[in-house]
Order: C-alpha cells, then sequence, then structure tokens
C-alpha cells in the first residue's frame, strides 16, 4: 500500500495527475491506499476513488508547514509546486520564498525523520535550468548557467535533490517538464504562455496574442506527456537511473510558425488567423534566452516518451478537453 502527496494539486498538472491516480488505483506495483492533495488554494476533492483522499491548503514555504505534510511519512512525494517562470521573475522574494525555500523545507523536513524514511520524491524541474550560448542541441550533460530567477531556483533544486539522495535521505528524481503545450484552461502568468495561447484560444474561436516572432522555436511536450513522465519516473528502478539524477524530458523543437501551420491545418484558415501579432520586449528578452533543442536520448533511453509531431501535441488536447473542431 503507497501513500501518495502531491504537492501542487490545484494546478492544470496537478489535476491531471490526480486524474490519473484515481483512474489507476495503482503506482509502483501496489495500490494507494492515501492520496494528499496540496495547495496554496484548497485543490478539488475527486469524486470517485477506491482510496482515502485527504486535500489541504497550506503555504509549504512557511515554517512547520513541511513537517506537518509528511508527518504520515507519504512513501512517494510528487513535488510540482512552483510560481512559474514570468512572475518568479516579476516578483524576486515571492519565487524565491516558493521556488527555493519551499523545496528546501520539504527536504529539510524528509532529512529530519531520519534514515527508517527515504521516500521517492518527484521534482518538477525546467529546461530553464540551463542557459545560453547554446550549443546546437543540449545534452544532460551541458552545464547549468540559467539565466533567469526561475532557472536559478530550479537547478538550485536538482542539485539539492541529488545530494539528499547521494546521502541516502530521499530517493528522488528531478524531470526537467519540455514547455507543456497546448495547457487547457485561463492563461497563467508563464512567460511561455503564450506558446499554448496560439492554439488553445484560435481552437476556442478566440483571439490569441502572439508576442513574439514567428521564428522562435522552443522545446514541447504535451499535457498527456508530462503526466507519463512523472508516472515512469515515480516507477523507474532508480538504480539504472545512477548518481545523476535530474533528466531532461523529451519532447519537439517546434517555431511558432510551425505551430500555427498546425493550428490552420487541424483547425482551418479561419481559426488560424485569429492569431494577432503584438510584440512584447520583455516577453522577446525572456524567451530570447531559454535553450531550443535538446538530446533527451537519456531520458528516451530509460523509458520516458512524449509525441512525435506537433500535430499530435493539438490532437491530444482536442481529444482531452473535448474540443469541437
Amino acid at each position: 500500500m503507497t501513500h501518495v502527496l502531491i504537492l501542487g494539486a490545484a494546478g492544470m498538472i496537478g489535476r491531471k495527475l490526480t486524474h490519473r491516480l484515481c483512474e489507476n488505483g495503482t503506482i509502483r506495483g501496489q495500490e494507494i491506499s492515501k492520496l494528499t492533495l496540496v495547495d496554496i488554494v484548497l485543490p478539488e476533492k475527486p469524486i470517485h476513488s477506491a482510496f482515502s483522499i485527504l486535500t489541504k491548503a497550506c503555504d509549504f514555504s512557511q515554517e512547520g508547514e513541511a513537517e506537518r505534510l509528511i508527518e504520515d511519512e507519504p512513501e512517494l512525494i510528487f513535488h510540482l509546486a512552483a510560481v512559474v517562470s514570468g512572475e518568479a521573475e516579476d516578483d524576486f522574494d515571492k519565487g524565491y520564498r516558493i521556488n527555493l525555500d519551499g523545496t528546501l523545507r520539504l527536504f529539510s523536513a524528509i532529512k529530519s525523520k531520519g534514515e527508517a524514511y527515504c521516500p521517492r520524491v518527484i521534482f518538477t524541474s525546467s529546461i530553464a535550468v540551463f542557459g545560453a550560448p547554446f550549443p546546437a542541441s543540449i545534452s544532460d550533460d551541458f552545464h547549468s548557467t540559467p539565466l533567469t530567477s526561475y532557472g536559478t531556483q530550479k537547478a538550485i533544486g536538482e542539485l539539492l535533490l541529488a545530494d539528499l539522495t547521494r546521502r541516502g535521505m530521499m530517493d528522488g528524481i528531478g524531470i526537467r517538464l519540455p514547455t507543456i503545450v497546448v495547457r487547457p484552461g485561463k492563461p497563467n502568468k508563464a512567460a511561455s504562455g503564450f506558446f499554448s495561447g496560439i492554439i488553445r484560444e484560435p481552437l476556442n474561436n478566440e483571439e490569441a496574442i502572439l508576442p513574439v516572432g514567428d521564428d522562435v522555436m522552443h522545446w514541447m511536450a504535451s499535457p498527456r506527456s508530462s503526466i507519463g513522465f512523472l508516472i515512469h519516473a515515480a516507477e523507474i528502478d532508480g538504480n539504472i537511473i545512477g548518481t545523476r539524477r535530474n533528466l531532461t524530458m523529451p519532447g519537439l523543437a517546434v517555431t511558432v510558425a510551425e505551430q500555427i501551420d498546425a493550428l490552420r491545418r487541424i483547425g482551418g484558415e479561419k481559426r488560424a488567423n485569429l492569431v494577432r501579432r503584438e510584440r512584447d520586449a520583455t516577453i522577446e528578452h525572456i524567451v530570447s534566452g531559454w535553450p531550443r533543442r535538446f538530446d533527451a536520448s537519456r531520458a528516451t533511453s530509460l523509458g520516458f516518451k512524449a509525441e512525435r509531431t506537433f500535430d499530435d501535441i493539438v490532437y491530444a488536447y482536442i481529444e482531452d478537453e473535448g474540443v469541437a473542431l
């Protein structure tokens, strides 16, 4: 029996992960006995599940909260909670408090439990840990020199996770997520949000603002793939990963122009014309420092999988969100 804790459970990925766990009923070859859902706002409790579900609203960057969250010693912890890239850049103190202080408090709380407690911890990192100048394709061996506060906070989290895992205080795996496209729902404050917006809004017959040039390229995967990454990271044998515990997830290197071409093929010319170009110097500056193409062969050799074409990503959104064309 396994107790699962999800931090950041009210977010899009957290909600989808919760749904998948409730559907499956098992993880790591064992039945789920309890699912604890935590976020800064109270997560929605699923109606149907075969196990106990506890929801809690708290800020685990505050003193004592992390200790309370792991009091029952969950065997599996998904750490999804974060202030997203644009907001972390705009609000320096908030970004460091949530993305760094919160992570440090969680890891310290796990450490304080002693040798008998060694949970599998899945930490969602980001390709923002890498900074320019970039090679043509970035491997896991490329140096980590982030050019944003968000990337810096995630890079520190990766180092902490690797060190505590080395010391036997946790069984950690960090997964560097591509930009997740197409995100359902309302736009968030991520600087990368327009990559979803220029597909999501037109498919729902709404105008979308494109703040960068059509030649901008980025590394992307679908929400469906991101849940697959998390589940696989929870279940993989840590021994085959070795000491390098942080992995860049597979994805697709796609330009904005290629995104709009896919929108046109799938949604038609009328929807493609709903993308309005309105350059934003701040967004362009942030995006210019992001990596574009990766060699994720290490992750794929370990069984992590993503889409093969951007059309696949768009169709995954249409199917998963019930979008009518």
